[in-house]
């Protein structure tokens, strides 16, 4: 249930429209349900603007279609990350309206808000193409949430040529997610070439020294650009949910 919801809700009750005992029904779930194996926060959305989101690794095919389920009967989207394929093929057999972004490795449910072409951008930024499935999760979070997306793809520190050409696009942006592996200098470099927020994210992109992303994440979290927030290895859904959130803000200025 949507805070919109919830205040129609409450306002049909005053004007005698729905009766005090079909609104209790309604809000029986509130604020959480108990499945047993999950106990789905259904009352998230009115605390934070979105559902919970489901992390499918750990879980089985089973659990992830019932929490789905729960999910899209109380609200218009479900977004679950980290779904292998063989698991986004039953849940699309079980459920209607499923989305599955392969590389992003992420399945949306139910009825994502619509983005205006005219809504200023989350710019998603890739030092290479092996960072690009990293970033993908954090592009289709964001876009799940409501915020418009510019993808620039492989402009890595290698050759910096290729990301000026994008300077123009990433001036205009109201936050950039900068995804990156190896040393993952290319946060600092973007986060020197403009005045929105960066949002880093390192990858385990990278030979043995690299250490799965930890020179990477190191590199970032010492950067000597303002402006430049981490998040963990990997995690392009927590870059994306808080530029979506960032763009949230934004609008209610």
């Amino acid at each position: 249930m949507t805070e919109r919801q919830l205040a129609r809700l409450l306002r049909e009750v005053r004007a005698g429209r729905v009766a005090v005992a079909e609104a209790v029904e309604r809000l029986r779930a509130l604020p959480f349900e108990d499945l047993g194996f999950a106990k789905v926060d259904h009352h998230r959305e009115i605390r934070t603007g979105f559902p919970e989101v489901i992390y499918c690794a750990g879980k089985t095919t089973t659990q992830v279609i019932e929490i789905a389920r729960r999910i899209v009967a109380h609200h218009h989207v479900a977004l679950a990350t980290r779904c292998t394929q063989e698991m986004a093929e039953a849940v699309a057999e079980a459920l209607p309206k499923v989305v599955w972004h392969e590389v992003a490795r992420i399945l949306v449910i139910g009825r994502p808000p619509k983005v205006s072409p005219r809504a200023k951008p989350v710019a998603v930024v890739t030092a290479g193409t092996a960072d690009v499935p990293v970033a993908e999760e954090a592009a289709v979070t964001v876009e799940t949430m409501g915020a418009r997306v510019e993808r620039i793809y492989d402009v890595g520190v290698a050759g910096l040529h290729r990301l000026l050409r994008y300077r123009e696009t990433l001036r205009k942006a109201r936050a950039i997610v900068v995804v990156a592996g190896m040393e993952g200098a290319l946060a600092s470099v973007v986060g020197g070439l403009v005045s929105a927020p960066v949002i880093a994210v390192p990858t385990s992109v990278g030979y043995g020294a690299s250490f799965q992303g930890l020179s990477a994440l190191l590199t970032m979290l010492n950067s000597c650009a303002s402006g430049v927030v981490v998040v963990n290895i990997d995690n392009g859904f927590g870059a994306g949910y808080f530029a979506a959130l960032l763009v949230r803000g934004e609008r209610r200025r």
